[in-house]
């Protein structure tokens, strides 16, 4: 079975969960050679599109996402990894997921504490 990359961009949806808990991490999106290099090194990889480049999560912060499964949905155009994360968080506002705000009221309202400081850890912040 191959990927269907032929959608604008080249670019399919990546949707990282906690492998252990469930919980969607963060979502991102992959080209061919991103697929290939998260498959090779057992760490997820996502295509930048504001960068326009390859970038490993973790490689600034030290939170990579080991990968334990890869399934693709039913048209070949998203891929759900199953991830273990290092670190506190995956989130580079600090949180453990990028999921951290609710919708209530008509107002989005951050859900948790953040895990740790962007700052400190980038060197400047989110």
């Amino acid at each position: 079975m191959e990927l269907d990359y032929s959608k604008p961009g080249g670019l399919v949806a990546a949707v990282v969960q906690d492998a252990s808990s469930g919980r969607v991490l963060m979502v991102g999106h992959m080209n061919r050679e991103a697929m290939e290099k998260t498959v090779a090194s057992g760490r997820v990889t996502f295509f930048s599109r504001s960068r326009n480049k390859l970038w490993t999560k973790g490689e600034t912060s030290g939170h990579f996402l080991a990968v334990r499964q890869i399934f693709a949905d039913c048209d070949q155009d998203a891929v759900l990894i199953q991830a273990d994360a290092a670190g506190p968080g995956v989130c580079h506002h600090g949180y453990r997921s990028c999921f951290y705000r609710k919708l209530e009221g008509g107002a989005w309202r951050e859900q948790e504490p953040r895990v740790f400081d962007p700052a400190t850890v980038y060197g400047g912040g989110s």
